[in-house]
């Protein structure tokens, strides 16, 4: 089993044993096992999956990026954001990605640390819907309802 650990600047978002984690990292997808290689690496946007248990059910996260390491099957993540999936308020993801959208396509105006910033929070707030909605689907929650 791993120790796993994701914190956030603002709190300690999980603090529990698992079977197993994958995590979007720069240039894809790693999934970490017990005994796994010692690793460390560059989060990005995107979704934390993570398992209690073999065959268990998944547990979802939207993350903004940071950094993971693991070592001595303790995996702990620094994390710009993480976000349970069935704390992402779809509607409300739905319009930040929509603003953060039309944001990015002023770039013309914008010098390099103004669209890099944009562009993150782009990826941010498209990373909460995605994993909002795949949550939506497995509980069998209809978009619909959400207004979307």
């Amino acid at each position: 089993m791993i120790k796993f650990k994701i914190v956030t600047p603002e709190k300690i978002v999980i603090e529990e044993t698992v079977y197993q984690a994958t995590l979007p990292v720069l240039g894809g997808e790693v999934t970490i096992l017990p005994n796994h290689i010692p690793y460390i690496g560059a989060l990005q946007a995107g979704e934390i999956i993570f398992r209690k248990k073999q065959n268990g059910e998944e547990t979802s996260l939207a993350t903004s990026g940071g950094f993971v390491e693991f070592h001595n099957n303790t995996l702990s993540i620094l994390a710009d954001t993480a976000e349970r999936a069935e704390e992402i308020d779809l509607v409300r993801a739905e319009e930040a990605r929509t603003r953060a959208e039309a944001l990015k396509k002023e770039q013309l105006t914008m010098n390099d640390e103004e669209y890099a910033r944009t562009s993150a929070l782009f990826e941010k707030e498209l990373a909460r819907v995605r994993v909002a909605r795949k949550h939506h689907t497995r509980r069998g929650i209809s978009l619909e309802d959400n207004a979307l």
